[in-house]
């Protein structure tokens, strides 16, 4: 066990809070040492170690070990940064494109697929992850990256300093989302704000031509669906005709049935176009039977007329193979590229983030067994885990919805079709529908959530072409 801070202070049972007093520190960087999100200097790890009795130079290895894989929080509590941050824009915005601002941005995959069309250029995004943030800005260089918690942005100064909106998009965590009241003019110092409802401040006082909000399929019945109404009734009364559906990434050529809730709204009262799938393939949504799954025309999935789905094989063949552990750095030149792998190499020629994770020998052992559910595990190998953890992918089919842990096979069904490991990076990239080009930062651990937690961009791309076909 690595002697890191956090294990160490719950090991004597001492409260963060009084650490943090007796080290003479904050406690929200002690949230973040804790986590491996910074690396401490020496003389702060020295106050520590000798409050905690330890030897310094094993809290060093311990805590060098953890900040190489760090574990990213996704709340308020360790994310929040102490300051807002700025990262400019390093290329001149088009004026000739559509301008988008991407609020709760992550790394920007779902506003990455609006680009993707040509017609529309992200000139903002906020977000409160500050590796997200970084990695946003390598990819979107006509934007100005907002690294702050979206209760403290300014509509002024987004207005400001960057183009008029012609779109916003956001996805909001959900967390709130039980707690939606009733619209009204929300200001920015309404501490009972949820995260959706900023959304909404920010889109009455930006006046986008069309907003696009994104989210989890469950918000369909949260709440008995008394959620949804609310965020439905926010949109309209802030002046938008409302339309919302849920897609399936698989139905547009995505390597994965990755579902999200879409709603769509425009300013001016005009109806949005939905676009229809484009591929086919057999798939029980989430949403259940409900109307609002926007599903292949039946009478063209019957006859065949649409696209068979991408299959993972079409995905990652190309990806050399690797044992546990192992890392690559050179494509295979020994098969045929399919047409997916040709489009999502983006005419990259070094293969990045194709890292095996190092599986102990227990787990080695147990995705030597694994098959498609935890049940095709010899009885007694495994105590406990959901239906799909510990599970190997189908080569022939779209990957099931991918998580944060599509590295860690405990959790999920993320073991490789038919090499005894878990998904790389890569591959989950891969299967998230991200180019081999698109540029990740942060450590392995960072990256892996962040392509975890993406919007698939062809989503992003399907939504756009919509507008366009709308206006």
């Amino acid at each position: 066990m690595a002697l890191t801070v956090r294990f160490l202070r719950q090991d004597r049972k001492i409260r963060q809070r009084d650490l943090a007093l007796a080290t003479n520190i904050s406690l929200h960087d002690l949230m973040k040492i804790e986590r491996g999100l910074i690396e401490p200097k020496k003389e702060l790890l020295r106050r520590i170690a000798q409050h905690l009795d330890v030897n310094l130079e094993d809290l060093l290895t311990g805590q060098s070990s953890l900040y190489d894989n760090s574990v990213t929080g996704e709340g308020y509590v360790t994310a929040r940064p102490e300051k807002s941050v700025l990262i400019p824009r390093k290329q001149a915005v088009d004026p000739k494109k559509r301008s988008i601002v991407d609020l709760f941005c992550g790394v920007g995959g779902f506003s990455f697929g609006f680009e993707n069309t040509g017609a529309f250029e992200v000139v903002a995004g906020v977000d409160l992850l500050q590796d997200r943030l970084y990695t946003f800005s390598q990819n979107h260089s006509a934007a100005n990256s907002y690294g702050q918690d979206i209760k403290t942005i300014s509509p002024a100064v987004l207005d400001e300093e960057n183009p008029k909106p012609h779109v916003i998009v956001g996805g909001p965590p959900c967390q709130g989302f039980s707690s939606i009241r009733p619209f009204r003019n929300t200001e920015k110092s309404d501490n009972r704000n949820t995260l959706f409802e900023e959304f909404c401040r920010i889109v009455k006082d930006l006046q986008p031509e069309w907003l696009v909000f994104e989210n989890v399929v469950g918000l369909l019945t949260h709440e008995r669906g008394a959620a949804l109404k609310a965020i439905l009734e926010a949109l309209e009364n802030v002046g938008y005709r409302i339309s919302h559906k849920v897609l399936n990434a698989a139905y547009y050529g995505l390597p994965q049935r990755r579902e999200r809730l879409i709603i769509v709204g425009n300013r001016k009262g005009k109806a949005y176009k939905w676009p229809e799938p484009t591929h086919r393939c057999n798939h029980r949504s989430m949403a259940g039977r409900k109307s609002l799954v926007h599903k292949p025309i039946r009478a063209l999935f019957a006859t065949q007329l649409l696209e068979e789905a991408t299959t993972i094989e079409q995905a990652i063949s190309d990806l050399p193979p690797l044992s546990s552990g192992e890392t690559s750095t050179s494509y295979r030149s020994d098969i045929e590229l399919s047409s997916y792998q040709e489009f999502i190499r983006n005419n990259c020629d070094e293969l990045t983030l194709h890292e095996a994770t190092a599986h102990s020998l227990q787990m080695l052992e147990i995705i030597r067994h694994s098959g498609p559910n935890i049940y095709a595990l010899p009885p007694g190998m495994v105590k406990s885990g959901f239906s799909s953890a510990y599970s190997r992918l189908a080569a022939d089919e779209p990957s099931v919805t991918l998580t944060v842990n599509f590295v860690h096979p405990a959790s999920n069904r993320c073991i490789h079709p038919t090499q005894d490991r878990a998904l790389t990076p890569r591959e989950g990239a891969r299967l998230q529908g991200f180019f081999d080009t698109f540029n990740f930062h942060g450590t392995r651990s960072q990256i892996v959530k962040q392509i975890g937690n993406a919007v698939p961009p062809v989503l992003g791309q399907v939504i756009a072409k919509g507008i366009l076909e709308s206006e």
